[in-house]
């Protein structure tokens, strides 16, 4: 059981798993610091699974560190925290989106998928962007989760091949197969919705 102790070593000098080894060890109040490091990108990764809706992502990061929280003791700290809480996030969006199977997924930005000009024509880009942003959705739509999860956590939340490889439990030589397949499968929807690269 955790018990509340003190005062403790000031967590900005701190790495997230040493923060985590203090809350193991009795420093229950400096897990807020994780959740100020984490909050954010969690909210971030997971307004691209649910497609913006802020209340559900709201409540699935605050169930994600409810859980981190209740589970800290199983957290290894030999290992990084940030795949251990990305994982558990992932598990509530996933569960979240089981419950709204039928609302379409948008988060892909243009960018990512079409290389663009550095000078631009503010109107017609503009207008150029839209198009190609919704036609992405459109794309991303139909792709399967198994796809988009690597893309979004590659290409959104900076993730490296073998913290994507620990979120998804998948090897990491399976991690770059599924961002090639997922940029190819994504590039050739849009090619099938009248966009030619």
């Amino acid at each position: 059981m955790l018990m509340d102790q003190p005062a403790y070593p000031a967590p900005q000098q701190k790495s997230d798993e040493e923060i985590a080894r203090l809350v193991q060890t009795g420093y229950v109040d400096i897990f807020g610091e994780l959740v100020g490091r984490y909050e954010q990108k969690l909210k971030r990764y997971g307004k691209k699974f649910l497609a913006g809706d802020e209340a559900a992502v709201e409540d699935a990061v605050q169930e994600a560190f409810l859980k981190a929280y209740q589970n800290i003791l199983s957290f290894d700290v030999k290992r990084r925290f940030s795949p251990w809480i990305y994982r558990i996030a992932h598990n509530e969006f996933v569960n979240l989106l089981k419950k709204k199977k039928s609302e379409p997924m948008r988060f892909f930005d243009t960018d990512i998928i079409f290389p663009h000009p550095v000078a631009k024509e503010r109107t017609e880009q503009r207008a150029e962007e839209r198009l190609m942003t919704e036609l992405i959705d459109q794309c991303m739509d139909k792709l399967s989760v198994k796809y988009r999860e690597p893309l979004v956590l590659y290409y959104f939340e900076q993730q490296s091949y073998e913290e994507i490889a620990d979120i998804l439990h998948i090897p990491v030589s399976t991690v770059g197969v599924r961002l090639k397949r997922g940029r190819q499968a994504v590039q050739l929807l849009c090619q099938k919705l009248g966009y030619t690269l």
